[in-house]
């Protein structure tokens, strides 16, 4: 039987208008960031999407767009979180490391800083994700995370991702289905805040 996930970015923060890496750090969202989530909100209103379960990363800024997004109880979940990069946290964006012709992820960069690889981030996702997706009472489940964990995980069941196609902006709605131990990437609900 297919089941829905739609996994969602958190709402703009701090930290995103000052170009600050946030990995495993946290910064409060910002009155932009809550009035991207009353979008995502209004989008399953809208799309009469109700959802038997919600989970959200244990960061601040995922629980609290949750909160914006439905009023339904919810767990929080460490593997859904984003990824640690370690020394490079709370640093400036313009830090990163240049990415080579092709690459898609910084791969194993931030491992040596203390961080986690993109392939660690993927696979805790999608395990954890999995988990969720194969419990019997879960059809339609929301679950709140971040712009790299839910980069890296596409990635993981849409190799052919590009960025021109979708952008994993702040409330970004990625809809996927699961069955038979695999999701299927449907699509991206980006919306236009303007």
């Amino acid at each position: 039987m297919k089941k829905t996930l739609y996994l969602m970015r958190h709402g703009q923060t701090l930290f995103n208008v000052r170009k600050k890496i946030q990995g495993w750090s946290d910064s409060p969202l910002t009155e932009e960031g809550k009035r991207q989530a009353g979008y995502a909100k209004r989008y399953f209103e809208d799309h009469h999407i109700t959802f038997d379960h919600a989970y959200s990363s244990t960061q601040e800024r995922a629980c609290d767009t949750l909160e914006l997004v439905t009023d339904m109880p919810y767990g929080r979940l460490k593997g859904i979180k984003e990824m640690n990069f370690g020394k490079f946290e709370g640093e400036s964006e313009d830090l990163q490391p240049p990415r080579r012709p092709g690459q898609k992820t910084y791969e194993d960069y931030y491992v040596i800083f203390g961080g986690e690889s993109a392939d660690f981030v993927r696979d805790r996702v999608n395990n954890t994700l999995t988990k969720i997706m194969e419990a019997d009472d879960h059809y339609n489940v929301l679950a709140v995370s971040h712009g790299g964990a839910c980069y890296f995980f596409t990635l993981k069941w849409f190799p052919e991702l590009s960025l021109e196609k979708v952008r994993f902006s702040n409330c970004c709605i990625l809809k996927f289905e699961y069955e038979d131990g695999k999701f299927e990437f449907i699509e991206a609900i980006e919306h236009d805040f303007n």
